[in-house]
């Protein structure tokens, strides 16, 4: 039998005054999968992430996770089971690193073992050295902050990770070393995630599924051997010929 989608959206519509960002947006997110987000600036990817975790309400049609609808009565108690990573962290500059990663423990009324404890595991699973836990975010490398932005996202152990653009900001080595460790741990964790990225090749590196949008609509969905092999239409062929870097894994795999 097949499993329930963790979220699932029907019809999804927004528009900011004029400009449409979400044009009836169907899309399943499967239990144990990464899925990406891609496609050309102001395609709607962050736009929807957005709508998933209830900062900004949708004009038209549903968004579901795990069976419960997302409203503005219900979302913030559905938060808590959703980790949210965006670009740079989004840190609070004023908090140390683990003043960050354990806020809401803390505001759940988390006792200090239990969220020590936690602290501690989610610092191991993701390798930030013990000594910068009582560090600020401006005393912290990129890599590390992005690291910092992980445990926080994933304290309350969440059942979905959604990340927005979580590794742009960084430079080609500590964003290659970082998608090796993100891998791994989705990995490890078993967790569903929901990722948007704007590069296909690191699209392919993460994702089970690909989700290719354009003006707010999708317009294709699949593996990157699909998108790469059978584009649906000359966007789709075009968006791919434009990062030709993304076929490096395909090659590698045909050697």
């Amino acid at each position: 039998m097949p499993c329930s989608p963790v979220i699932e959206l029907e019809q999804i519509s927004k528009a900011f005054e004029t400009t449409r960002a979400l044009e009836r947006v169907d899309l399943r997110v499967e239990p144990g999968q990464t899925t990406v987000l891609i496609g050309p600036s102001g395609c709607g990817k962050s736009t929807l992430l957005r709508v998933l975790v209830g900062l900004i309400e949708p004009d038209g049609g549903t968004a579901t996770f795990e069976g419960s609808a997302i409203t503005p009565r219900s979302v913030h108690a559905l938060r808590r089971r959703m980790g949210y990573v965006i670009q740079e962290g989004g840190l609070f500059p004023h908090l140390t690193a683990t003043e960050n990663v354990v806020l809401m423990a803390r505001e759940l009324g988390w006792p200090e073992p239990k969220w020590r404890s936690r602290l501690g595991a989610l610092a191991e699973l993701t390798r930030l050295p013990t000594d910068a836990l009582d560090r600020y975010p401006v005393e912290l490398s990129g890599g590390q902050r992005q690291r910092v932005s992980l445990m926080r996202a994933l304290m309350l152990d969440p059942d979905v990770l959604l990340m927005d653009e979580p590794l742009g900001a960084l430079d080609s080595m500590i964003r290659f070393e970082l998608q090796v460790e993100l891998r791994a741990i989705f990995r490890r964790l078993g967790k569903t995630v929901l990722l948007v990225t704007h590069d296909l090749d690191e699209a392919g590196f993460f994702g089970d599924v690909i989700v290719l949008l354009r003006k707010g609509r999708i317009e294709q969905r699949g593996t990157l051997e699909e998108l790469v092999h059978d584009p649906r239409n000359e966007f789709v062929r075009a968006f791919v010929n434009a990062q030709r870097s993304a076929l490096a894994p395909l090659r590698e795999k045909s050697r």
